[in-house]
């Protein structure tokens, strides 16, 4: 069995709704073992000029399944909750997005999946809830800990833990 780090975010309808039957759907595949979730955080939008915040969770779990397989079945899961991808590569709001950001000490480089996560050392959003999971866990390509990488952060994005944020 592996351990892979999921990232799951809204900024589109119910949220937190989303997220939770993202996390229920995925819980609901044999080959998948939910360990632990992340607390919900409440993300300004990173790299997108939408005026609405995401909710953001990461979620720890153990498979079977390749990373391959494992894409294939958070991609059904995206659609199934009415995700719809943008051909244009520009981020736009959605109801769900479910990221791999890590898949045990793997690293893939495929042009339609890349693990570690691309972006995962850039944003806050992905940092902030894996402190919380796995503080020590190191990057395999960076070789630098959760904490490091975080720590290393230029200008992060606001994060705040889900409904702590007052509105200005």
């Amino acid at each position: 069995m592996t351990i892979a780090y999921l990232s799951l975010g809204s900024n589109k309808g119910d949220r937190i709704g989303y997220i939770q039957q993202a996390t229920s759907l995925l819980s609901a595949i044999d080959a998948v073992s939910i360990v632990r979730t992340s607390a919900f955080y409440e993300t300004e939008p990173w790299n997108m000029s939408s005026e609405k915040w995401f909710v953001n969770a990461i979620v720890e779990i153990k498979t079977k399944l390749s990373a391959r397989e494992l894409l294939t079945e958070c991609q059904r899961i995206e659609r199934q909750l009415g995700r719809v991808h943008n051909e244009s590569g520009v981020y736009a709001d959605r109801t769900i997005d479910i990221d791999i950001l890590f898949f045990g000490k793997e690293i893939i480089n495929e042009p339609d999946l890349i693990v570690p996560h691309k972006f995962v050392h850039l944003r806050a959003f992905t940092l902030v809830p894996m402190l919380e999971l796995s503080p020590d866990f190191e990057h395999p390509v960076l070789h630098k800990t959760i904490s490091e990488l975080h720590n290393d952060l230029e200008n992060p994005e606001m994060v705040f833990l889900y409904g702590t944020r007052v509105e200005m």
